[in-house]
């Protein structure tokens, strides 16, 4: 074995200069160097918005989705939509782990989920055993290649590995929400009936305090009394989140008039960026946490309106993420309920 980069630039065909996430194509042999670690992979948790492009192009069905994947990591390496250029997470064993990583707290058979997007993941598919639209996850016999930057979480004893899967795969932006929201800021949550969308939710609500606000917004009336009835908003309204105006007079309807400290977008479509600015305060802050945003339409949208307010995108890591996140499925029963219910 040799040493790779540490970044895992060692691993790109082409455009050669790239790092993974941006190269078109990356080496997935499964023989690994000696700062990597090779993963047996068990499951997939595709990117939502990278899902409900493929399930959209493939007319929900699921052999035609299959082949799509398939063709995708085969050609690229990795598991990156062309469309979106997102990717997802894994879920798996260690298979093996190379010598200059020895010190790391992990073993052979060790259950793990990478927090680093498939994006720029080698992977390796030997067949898609199984399709979960409704979780945005399939089952896979394959092996993947954690780089020696990549990070990691290893699977919870007091949680199950779907359970834990469903939370760390959008573990970021709970995360994130920790760190954004203050004491008696109003909170606005675009896509608030999802997965992301309720622990964010969550995690606004035990930060504004009394005197705050946290109102969440989606496109159907589905979730609304689980938002409701288990205190993950103090109210909550339908919309389109592409439709700018709408979203706007409700949201500002639902909050005595007044515009937002912040705005929190989780939703899986394009087009959603104004709904997120036009609502806020100046000076307030505007959390994308979606991969369908388009940084062009959010920064050219704020600026056509004279809004300064600060814009922060989506990271996928933000410090701390994954104990953050399970730790709300372990003080929330309501939550854990509902993603018991509605995501394993």
């Amino acid at each position: 074995m040799a040493m790779g980069n540490k970044y895992g630039s060692h691993r790109v065909i082409e455009p050669q200069g790239l790092l993974p996430q941006a190269a078109q194509k990356i080496d997935n042999k499964m023989e690994i160097y000696d700062n990597e670690i090779l993963i047996d992979v068990t499951a997939l948790n595709i990117d939502s918005a990278s899902f409900h492009q493929l399930w959209d192009e493939a007319k929900a069905d699921e052999a035609a989705l299959k082949a799509k994947i398939l063709e995708i990591v085969n050609e690229r390496g990795k598991m990156q939509n062309p469309v979106t250029g997102s990717g997802g997470m894994l879920m798996g064993s260690i298979a093996a782990i190379g010598p200059a990583l020895s010190d790391r707290d992990l073993a052979v058979g060790d259950r793990i989920a990478t927090l680093v997007s498939l994006s720029l993941t080698p992977l390796k598919i030997e067949e898609i055993t199984a399709v979960h639209p409704e979780i945005e996850r399939v089952e896979i016999k394959g092996q993947a290649i954690l780089f020696e930057s990549g990070i990691y979480a290893k699977l919870p004893d007091d949680i199950s590995e779907n359970l834990a899967l469903a939370a760390l795969d959008v573990c970021g932006a709970p995360a994130q929400t920790a760190h954004i929201v203050q004491a008696n800021d109003s909170v606005l949550i675009l896509g608030a009936g999802g997965k992301s969308g309720q622990l964010c939710a969550y995690e606004a609500m035990r930060r504004v305090g009394p005197c705050g606000k946290v109102v969440g917004m989606s496109r159907s009336d589905r979730p609304r009394n689980t938002l409701i009835d288990n205190k993950l908003v103090h109210e909550f309204f339908v919309a389109d989140a592409r439709n700018p105006v709408e979203v706007m007079d409700k949201a500002l309807a639902c909050n005595d008039g007044k515009e937002y400290d912040v705005c929190i977008n989780v939703v899986n479509i394009e087009g959603s960026e104004m709904s997120s600015i036009l609502p806020v305060r100046e000076g307030g802050l505007v959390y994308f946490f979606s991969m369908a945003t388009s940084f062009t339409r959010a920064a050219l949208g704020a600026e056509g309106i004279g809004k300064d307010l600060t814009m922060i995108v989506g990271n996928g890591y933000s410090k701390n993420h994954a104990e953050i996140t399970l730790d709300i499925l372990r003080r929330s029963d309501a939550l854990r309920r509902i993603f018991e219910e509605n995501y394993l």
